[in-house]
């Protein structure tokens, strides 16, 4: 199995071989070793040629795939968003997303990206997160993924190297579940929805509104939205914004820009929303994670 689409190659690689030839990138799920982890250490576009530097800057999103081993992606700079299990994950700057082996999954990268990915054999996983999650990186699990991702594929077992592998697995273990997780409908027609709110978040029209516009009564857009996502439609809508917020603000968008987008009257009353949703104004919860 290919690991990445040729042009997605520069994404992900071993961080002390940005230089190497492509050829020599392996697949993880062929690597013999319980953990390897691959990074990006900021690209200098100067290393690799213009087609794939054109390449990375217009075209960040890697298609719907999947591993054999499990996933732990973490961002430290830029923004990622991750569909999988039928819900949306953000994961913004120094937070990471776990996704189980054989789970299919799809990544977009919004701003200057710099991620740390570590795939992990699934008989050493089984202590680790069943289903897909968001997770807070700590400190040394963030520590403990870059030491990694400098490791030889082939890194000798029962050395140092093991040990190492053994505490990054203990801190995921431990790591603290994010919040910023948007169950995705199922029903054609609530996704139908879905795509337009994407496509035009600063539209403030009623549930009675999109419910006509998709052919549904309202008791029964609110019922079928209810039993798919468990959330009530304000809410859900509530955390879409959010999620919006931060994947923009993350790509160096300004506040009162994302106020404007999400259709708020004043940055004020969307800047209200946000710290009481994530417990902080957005100018200091993305300086803290910067």
């Amino acid at each position: 199995m290919e690991f990445l689409p040729s042009e997605f190659a520069p994404l992900l690689m071993p961080v002390l071989s940005q230089m190497s030839d492509p050829a020599e990138w392996l697949d993880p799920d062929d690597v013999p070793r319980p953990v390897v982890t691959f990074g990006t250490v900021g690209f200098d576009m100067k290393s690799i040629d213009k087609k794939a530097a054109a390449l990375l800057r217009d075209r960040k999103e890697m298609g719907f795939h999947q591993h054999r081993k499990a996933e732990l992606m973490l961002a430290m700079q830029g923004v990622l968003t991750c569909e999988v299990d039928g819900g949306l994950w953000i994961v913004p700057p120094q937070s990471a997303i776990w996704v189980p082996g054989g789970v299919v999954h799809k990544f977009i990268a919004s701003g200057t990206l710099e991620c740390y990915v570590a795939f992990i054999e699934p008989w050493i996983a089984s202590a680790q997160p069943t289903t897909s999650c968001a997770l807070t990186a700590t400190p040394l699990l963030r520590e403990l993924l870059i030491r990694s991702a400098s490791l030889p594929s082939m890194y000798e077992s029962g050395g140092i190297e093991s040990h190492l592998v053994t505490l990054l697995l203990d801190e995921i273990a431990i790591a603290p579940l994010g919040n910023l997780h948007l169950p995705m409908p199922t029903d054609t027609r609530l996704r139908r929805m879905v795509d337009m709110m994407k496509n035009n978040p600063a539209d403030r029209s009623t549930m009675g509104t999109w419910a006509r516009r998709v052919g549904m009564s309202e008791r029964t857009l609110a019922r079928a939205l209810n039993n798919q996502t468990g959330m009530s439609f304000g809410n859900w809508r509530q955390q879409l914004h959010l999620m919006l917020a931060v994947q923009w603000l993350g790509s160096g968008a300004l506040v009162q820009q994302v106020a404007d987008d999400l259709g708020y009257e004043s940055a004020s009353s969307f800047v209200s929303m946000f710290r009481k949703k994530l417990g902080a104004p957005p100018a200091r919860y993305m300086a803290e994670r910067a």
